[in-house]
């Protein structure tokens, strides 16, 4: 179906809201985002943008964009964290389109650019109150009172989504028992591209450089009983994520003593919703991002899925007769897609934290296949690094 001079409100400026606010408006839709914070800050830390995410951003018009605001990765490496000892180590730096490390206000700034650059409209302080899919056309209101009608509502809005809890109701997350700290400190620049994963019983440490190796990423996972506070501005001590990692070998340990600010979030399982959208007589809602399906931060796929979701939604409106047709078909294209790596984020969640045997033979078995097979490691992730959403 034509989109053009078709109006699509979008809930939230982040990844996905943008991304799929440039996708619909370059197809000729009037698009307004809806964000509920007083402006554009610098928030967040790294994120990892692998070939799958550069494919949707190249398909974008932003490749150079991106390649301007990233750090070209070379490898990920696995080590045990005691030791410091490589465990294996996988080569990225021949992959297609690039695996990219940025700052998640870069990757902000530059699709806020491309959304603009498109006609998007972004309207600030827009908190959403509630969303009413019961009348003819999507109708929400802010927290001022201030409602509107849209004949495409997006819900891009994140872990707590007003629009998926009209669309399927309010579900409880599960706490994972597990707690997660971010910090930024700062990096010589020269040094390697590449990730690391600190691995030890119940705890590991990723760490990598951002904007050309003058900043660096951490995030520390560690298990814990005692439940904490969904949401990652949650101010923490660093001392309690230094006194976590103690035991980690001198390199984390040389990282954490320059840790001065560190956020603290806990971290949270939660359903892939069953169902993305809902058809009026004279509109429909849609979800995508992590408003569809939340994902813990153990395989970098956050900002990969929300933008391989927006160039999809946009592409199955652009392709089918209707834009009932055209959700159904982003629904079917996704949701199988995006389980998937749901699970092997969680799968692994736990082989990070093995202990015991187990942990031992996983680690022998690691070591052993990158003698044996050096590039199989790597394949193992074809299905996920080598599918181009936008081909």
């Amino acid at each position: 179906m034509s989109l053009i001079g078709q109006s699509v409100t979008v809930l939230g400026a982040g990844v996905a809201g943008l991304a799929v606010a440039r996708a619909l408006a370059l197809r000729g839709a009037q698009v307004v985002v809806l964000e509920q914070a007083d402006a554009i800050r610098e928030v967040g830390a790294g994120l990892q943008i692998s070939p799958n995410g550069a494919a949707v951003l190249r398909a974008l018009g932003l490749g150079d964009a991106l390649q301007a605001a990233s750090t070209r990765a070379l490898a990920v490496e696995l080590r045990d964290g005691p030791s410091g000892d490589l465990v294996t180590r996988l080569d990225v730096s021949g992959a297609g389109g690039g695996y990219h490390f940025v700052h998640r206000a870069d990757l902000i700034a530059l699709l806020l650019a491309g959304a603009r650059e498109a006609g998007v409209e972004l309207r600030l302080l827009q908190k959403i109150a509630s969303v009413d899919l019961g009348g003819a056309r999507p109708r929400w209101q802010n927290a001022q009172g201030a409602a509107g009608e849209t004949d495409l509502l997006i819900g891009a809005d994140g872990l707590h989504s007003t629009l998926r809890a009209a669309l399927t109701g309010k579900v409880a997350p599960f706490f994972t028992h597990q707690v997660a700290w971010r910090a930024l400190i700062p990096e010589t620049p020269g040094v390697e591209n590449r990730a690391e994963v600190h691995m030890a019983p119940g705890r590991h440490l990723v760490s990598y450089p951002l904007r050309g190796g003058t900043l660096r990423n951490i995030v520390a996972v560690e298990e814990r009983r005692a439940w904490v506070e969904e949401g990652w501005t949650i101010r923490d001590d660093s001392m309690d994520m230094k006194l976590a990692f103690e035991g980690f070998s001198p390199r984390v340990r040389g990282w954490l003593d320059q840790v001065e600010d560190v956020w603290l979030w806990g971290l949270f399982r939660h359903p892939v919703a069953k169902q993305w959208f809902a058809v009026q007589n004279q509109g429909a809602a849609v979800i995508l991002g992590d408003a569809a399906h939340p994902t813990l931060p153990f395989l970098a796929q956050g900002a990969c899925m929300a933008l391989e979701d927006a160039w999809v939604l946009a592409d199955c409106l652009a392709t089918h007769d209707s834009m009932a047709a055209g959700l159904a078909a982003y629904q079917a294209a996704r949701l199988p897609r995006c389980a998937r790596i749901v699970a092997a984020a969680n799968t692994n969640a736990r082989l990070y934290h093995l202990s015991g045997p187990a942990r031992g033979i996983a680690h022998l078995g690691l070591r052993l296949g990158s003698v044996v097979a050096p590039g199989a490691a790597i394949k193992r992730f074809d299905w996920l690094y080598k599918q181009d959403v936008t081909a």
